[in-house]
């Protein structure tokens, strides 16, 4: 009786094998599939800046292949706006001399902006324009922002916006 049901199981798994062993994918010749994707790799972040449209602070959010730094966010300001962002009507008043920037995080959550150039040179919006980005490019959600540069500051304040 067990080798008779031994026998019976082993029938069973050689039909399923055949079975298995019958069904599937035919050989073929190599198909032609044309050439592989090529060109740029869409970006997968953003990062905010805020520039000057109408003499108010707008958002404006711009797309990067790479994770981007607060300082390096600033350094986009002193750079200016693109020449698409220009066409819209977006200046910036962070001059080119304030760079380069450095960001430091105080244990409270305290940002401290610091410039190049003397911090109450900037104008009203320019510190707002900094105050803002270094906000929008924080980890951590700043409690306050302080710019400093050449022994003086300003703030700290909050984004206005």
């Amino acid at each position: 009786m067990r080798i008779g049901l031994t026998r019976r199981m082993l029938i069973a798994g050689l039909v399923s094998l055949a079975a298995v062993a019958g069904c599937g994918v035919q050989p073929s010749d190599v198909i032609p599939a044309g050439d592989p994707p090529s060109g740029r790799v869409a970006p997968t972040t953003t990062t905010t800046l805020y520039l000057v449209k109408n003499g108010r602070l707008s958002a404006v959010t711009r797309p990067s292949d790479r994770p981007i730094f607060p300082a390096d966010t600033l350094a986009l300001l002193a750079d200016g706006p693109t020449t698409e962002e220009r066409a819209l009507g977006f200046t910036t008043d962070v001059p080119p001399e304030a760079g380069p920037f450095s960001v430091t995080v105080k244990p409270s959550g305290h940002l401290v902006v610091t410039l190049s150039t003397p911090a109450g040179d900037l104008s009203a919006l320019a510190v707002e324009q900094i105050v803002c980005t270094a906000t929008a490019t924080a980890l951590e959600n700043p409690s306050q922002v302080t710019v400093t540069g050449a022994g003086q500051s300003v703030g700290p304040q909050n984004c206005p916006g």
